[in-house]
């Protein structure tokens, strides 16, 4: 399966999915990070062509549509300074995420812990671990889901980290017409 890991870092999923025998690609900002996962790939998958691996923003992916059939984007997402920076990394992921694909990403929330975040502007928040992160709600990535034309392939689930911050998993499929 060809996949992208969208805001990869060093690698930390790449290398597990690369020793199945995926076929990864893998987006970041920090050239440093890239450099790292070439290195990870040139040992764990040395087929792996370390061009898969590149320099890149999120909200404008290198790739033509329906490129991959899954995109996984794991503690990235919280980055966005704002709601148009957010939805644009999303909906540019969704665009390279082909028909029957799955979009898998994992990002801090609101969720199970209201209470206890600060809420600053443009959906940023502090959160109790004193960190400044753009958050979600389930009603905010509901709609999102919606406007994508995306499907719910499991609920959506929140964990609470020793009541710091909250991360929620968000898994869509992309059906045929989507």
């Amino acid at each position: 399966m060809r996949l992208l890991d969208a805001g990869c870092g060093g690698g930390r999923n790449s290398q597990y999915l690369m020793s199945c025998g995926a076929d990864v690609f893998g987006v970041d900002a920090d050239p440093s990070q890239i450099d790292r996962i070439q290195a990870v790939a040139a040992h764990v998958a040395p087929n792996l062509p370390a061009g898969n691996f590149s320099v890149g923003r999120l909200a404008e992916l290198p790739f033509s549509d329906g490129y991959f059939g899954a995109v996984i984007c794991s503690a990235v997402l919280h980055f966005a300074e704002d709601e148009p920076e957010f939805e644009d990394m999303v909906t540019e992921m969704w665009r390279v995420l082909g028909s029957g694909g799955v979009f898998f990403a994992r990002l801090a929330s609101t969720i199970g812990i209201e209470d206890q975040v600060r809420r600053l502007e443009h959906r940023r928040h502090r959160l109790p671990d004193g960190s400044d992160r753009f958050l979600v709600d389930e009603d905010y990535l509901l709609r999102i889901t919606s406007r994508l034309g995306g499907e719910l392939l499991d609920p959506i689930k929140t964990t609470i980290v020793q009541d710091l911050r909250a991360m929620t998993t968000w898994v869509l499929g992309k059906g045929r017409g989507g």
